[in-house]
This record gives structure tokens, sequence and C-alpha cells, in this order.
């Protein structure tokens, strides 16, 4: 088996309680999502950096709007919704944020500029897509990989997917196998 280290960082998005259980946030293929994290972080050399989604419960701006809308989801920041639901590798960095995007100087100074940034996680088609669109932008290689990724449903998912791909060689795509051949 080969080490995805070699292809970059793994980062890991999300993979929280929220949207594993049946909540108005709910992925539908979040355990097959976990499958391929699970072996990537099994692969890999260097710890990788998990993120977490935790509300902020000020909700400045627009944020009031957003959670109005999913009044379900409108825990508090030290809810067990917010916990990962996957298993955290030995040394793994856990970063949380309260915004789609998880790209930021923490983030920043895990994965040096002109590195490359493996992306996994949940959910394709909103946080993934937003860390991976902020760290092409901040000159960042990305290589989001597919199968070790969720949607909100199929369609999203490879809605996201084609989308980030337009931004070869920014951004690229891979599966597990691939990666780890």
């Amino acid at each position: 088996m080969g080490s995805p280290d070699r292809g970059g960082r793994l980062v890991v998005v999300d993979m929280q309680r929220a949207f594993r259980g049946k909540t108005a946030w709910h992925v539908p293929r979040f355990d097959e999502a976990a499958a391929g994290i699970a072996k990537l972080s099994e692969a890999s050399w260097i710890p990788p950096v998990y993120t977490r989604f935790v509300r902020d419960e000020a909700e400045a701006g627009s944020w009031s709007a957003y959670y109005a809308r999913w009044s379900e989801m409108r825990l508090a920041s030290g809810s067990e919704e917010w916990a990962l639901a996957v298993p955290l590798p030995p040394g793994a960095t856990v970063l949380d944020a309260p915004t789609f995007s998880k790209w930021g100087p923490e983030l920043a100074s895990a994965i040096p500029e002109g590195e490359r940034m493996l992306l996994a996680g949940v959910a394709t088609d909103c946080c993934v897509l937003s860390t991976a669109l902020a760290a092409v932008d901040a000159g960042r290689y990305v290589t989001v990989v597919s199968d070790a990724c969720a949607g909100a449903s199929d369609d999203a998912h490879e809605q996201a997917l084609a989308l980030m791909q337009m931004l070869s060689p920014m951004c690229e795509t891979t599966t597990v196998a691939d990666l780890l051949a």
C-alpha cells in the first residue's frame, strides 16, 4: 500500500455526529466516506488534521438568518452533536471553526504555501468545497479524495466535484485506491 503523504497532508472536514445522525444536516453516505478516510489515515505517516464545524452562538451577520432556516441545528457550541463521529489516529490535530470553510491561519500553517492538501470529509457540496476554494485562493494545491467525501445527495456531491475539477491543476480529484496505489 502506498502512502498518501507523498501526495500531501490529509485534512478531514467535519466528520461529526451532526452530519451522521438523522438531523436536518444528515449526509446519507457519511459511513462510506468514513471508510475511505480510515484507509487514508491508516496509510498516512504524517498525522492528519481533522476539522469540526461548531456553531458560533453569537450568529453574527447573515448567520442569524441561516440558523433561523436551520433552527434544529441551533445547538450549543458544547453539544455532543458537534463531536467527531470517527476515531482519531494518533497525533491528529483537531481544528474548530464556525464557518463553512475551514481554511484559516491554523490550517494554513499545517499546509505550507506550494504544498498539497488532500481533502476528505463532508459535505462535499458545502464545507469541503468552501475549504478547497479558500485553500486554492491561498496558493495551495488541493486534491479532493472523491470517495472519502460525501454530499447532501449523490447529485450534489457529483456537482461539487465537477466544479472543483474545473480548477485543475490547482484543484484535482482522485480516489482512495488511486492515491494508495
